[in-house]
């Protein structure tokens, strides 16, 4: 018996205003004009013969019959997705996908990644880099770490390591003039750090008993990676996260001019979905980190 169906570019549209509430924002999400998703949604209430949305000077809101349609057809998306994540998952079986910021990835993942890489041949890593806050219903991702001022929520977590702030420079930096001894001596130095830890500086500067004034000259980066590396061409004085110099200190790549380390509330946590069984590539790769980490 042939399917009676709406045009399936209709219905995606409509589930995706009706669940943005703007056609707007639905328009951003399927990658196509506002005038087109308007046009779909005429199209399918054509095909229909009712109305799913009241238009109004202040926007759209759903019918009484469109929020019926809505539950049913979210439900059927949902039940694609899922049926379609599992089949991804089937068939990626060993493939495991890291999200996490740049300078983690780059100061403490990759070093340690050949050691993974021994234990678990048959798992390939597919790392993508990013500051946004990972959706594990939205983003295609098994693994996310990120730094959290609290542990994360909907997700399954581990904290890897708390937050412990301190400032190194290149060793080269110290027999120059002038002189860094005292946390005073900063005022002489440009400042490095990088633009998505806006507080590091005043944090640590704060427990020193230092105001940050307009005398601190500051070198700002994208990252804080590129700000590590700006610190060992001693180009200024990095605020850093403890777990990312460890091996440079230890190395005598970088050296911390002060004693005062400064803990924060913040912690870097590794997260993966809830919701469902977890894979034995995430239960690997947390097996590990949890060891690296230790």
């Amino acid at each position: 018996m042939t399917r009676r169906l709406p045009p399936l570019n209709a219905l995606r549209a409509f589930e995706a205003a009706a669940r943005c509430g703007n056609f707007t924002r639905a328009a951003q999400e399927l990658f196509v004009t506002q005038g087109a998703v308007s046009r779909h949604i005429a199209t399918l209430e054509g095909w229909l013969g009712v109305q799913l949305f009241e238009r109004g000077r202040h926007g759209i809101r759903l019918t009484t019959a469109g929020q019926g349609y809505f539950a049913s057809m979210r439900a059927a998306f949902d039940q694609i997705e899922h049926g379609t994540r599992q089949l991804q998952e089937s068939s990626d079986e060993w493939l495991l996908r890291v999200k996490l910021p740049p300078t983690f990835a780059i100061r403490w993942l990759i070093p340690r990644l050949g050691r993974f890489h021994a234990l678990h041949p048959r798992i390939d890593v597919q790392i993508t880099t990013s500051h946004k806050r990972t959706d594990f219903d939205r983003d295609d991702v098994d693994v996310s770490i990120h730094s959290e001022p609290q542990p994360p929520t909907g997700a399954g977590y581990r904290l890897l390591f708390n937050e412990t702030l301190l400032p190194v420079c290149a060793p080269g930096l110290l027999k120059r003039k002038p002189p860094l001894k005292v946390p005073a001596d900063l005022a002489k130095h440009s400042l490095l750090s990088s633009l998505n830890r806006p507080q590091d500086w005043p944090t640590w500067l704060a427990a020193a008993g230092i105001a940050r004034s307009a005398g601190h000259r500051s070198l700002e980066f994208e990252n804080a990676a590129m700000a590590y590396q700006a610190a060992a061409e001693e180009l200024g004085v990095m605020v850093a996260v403890l777990p990312f110099v460890q091996d440079d200190l230890a190395a005598g790549r970088l050296v911390a001019p002060f004693d005062l380390r400064v803990p924060t509330p913040g912690g870097y946590f590794m997260a993966w979905r809830a919701d469902r069984p977890v894979p034995q590539r995430v239960r690997d790769f947390e097996d590990w980190i949890a060891s690296e980490v230790a």
